[in-house]
């Protein structure tokens, strides 16, 4: 039955349309084929595992994972990780994930195959994203002897030092992280002055904080009113209010019969679909070929970011009055 989707799509309740711009993308696709192609291109024999449960719990205290895709052949194991988020840009070369997945791996099958190298590819589709790493056997368990097992140790019998970082982002404890928020709170412990009176190096050294610092006390914001308005947590010095809001019509259809009726014709604006949903009623093809030369993308207001960011710098004067038209507006 046809419940609205153009035929040819999945219809299922589980369907999304989030991926819909990337299941067929073959760009993508093609170069996740050349990754792995050269695990089993030379070998008569190969095996492919999905969704393979792997442990690793001599090595890390309890510790397995699962393995999305396994590629086997007689001397080299590769290692394939689906990532469905684009929030964050994973990196294969040395991502501790994908090594401890391999020695998961090499616990099961080192002993029956003669494997002398572990690749890894991390497939990222929503950030294009097609990363691939590849280390000896030798060289991996050395990490895991030497690095990984003692630090696994401490941290499963509770020993050794909390270490804020960006590694923090996905902990179930960090907003409550007491050695994260004393990090946090180390610029607020400035004696700040008059913004001009600050040197230049200390305006660049909180510039560098203030992103970090700001996501931080946004999470802790949104813990403590889920606390209050879900849990019935109270907090000293606070309560809970209605936020802003506003003005909307009961009824759509009922304001335009009476607006009618009062002699007011004038009530209906008419504007085109938004960009994204002409193209997917086009097709992409379709649309670049029909509204390709009347599509523009105006250049973005000036921010200050770090060296590392992968965007080129603007030119000084553009960004210059770039910025006095915003202040002017």
């Amino acid at each position: 039955m046809n419940d609205g989707r153009p035929l040819g799509q999945p219809s299922c309740y589980y369907y999304s349309t989030i991926l819909e711009g990337y299941k067929s993308a073959g760009f993508d696709v093609e170069i996740l084929r050349k990754a792995t192609t050269d695990s089993i291109e030379s070998e008569e024999v190969a095996i492919i595992l999905i969704e393979k449960r792997l442990d690793f719990s001599c090595y890390v205290p309890d510790g397995f994972g699962t393995g999305d895709c396994l590629i086997i052949s007689d001397d080299r194991l590769h290692i394939i990780d689906f990532k469905y988020g684009m929030g964050v840009l994973v990196d294969a070369v040395d991502n501790p994930q994908m090594k401890l997945y391999a020695l998961g791996a090499l616990e099961i099958y080192d002993s029956l195959y003669d494997i002398n190298e572990v690749s890894m590819t991390i497939f990222q589709p929503r950030r294009k994203n097609v990363s691939t790493w590849t280390v000896p056997v030798e060289e991996l368990k050395c990490w895991a002897e030497e690095e990984l097992k003692p630090k696994a140790v401490k941290a499963y019998n509770g020993e050794g030092e909390y270490i804020p970082g960006e590694w923090c982002t996905f902990c179930k404890a960090a907003v409550r992280c007491r050695a994260r928020a004393e990090e946090k709170l180390k610029l607020a412990q400035t004696e700040f002055k008059m913004p001009p009176l600050l040197t230049d190096n200390e305006i660049e050294e909180i510039l560098f904080i203030l992103p970090d610092l700001t996501k931080w006390a946004n999470e802790i914001t949104a813990y403590a009113t889920d606390a209050a308005v879900n849990h019935g947590k109270e907090w000293n010095g606070f309560k809970v209010v209605e936020g802003r809001s506003v003005r909307k019509y009961k009824d759509e259809d009922a304001i335009a019969e009476k607006a009618v009726a009062s002699g007011f014709k004038d009530i209906y604006r008419k504007s085109l679909i938004p960009m994204t949903e002409m193209q997917k009623l086009m097709g992409k093809t379709k649309f670049e070929e029909i509204l390709g030369d009347l599509i523009y993308k105006p250049p973005g207001k000036p921010t200050l970011a770090p060296n590392s960011d992968k965007r080129p710098a603007m030119n000084v004067a553009d960004a210059k009055n770039e910025f006095n038209e915003i202040m002017e507006d």
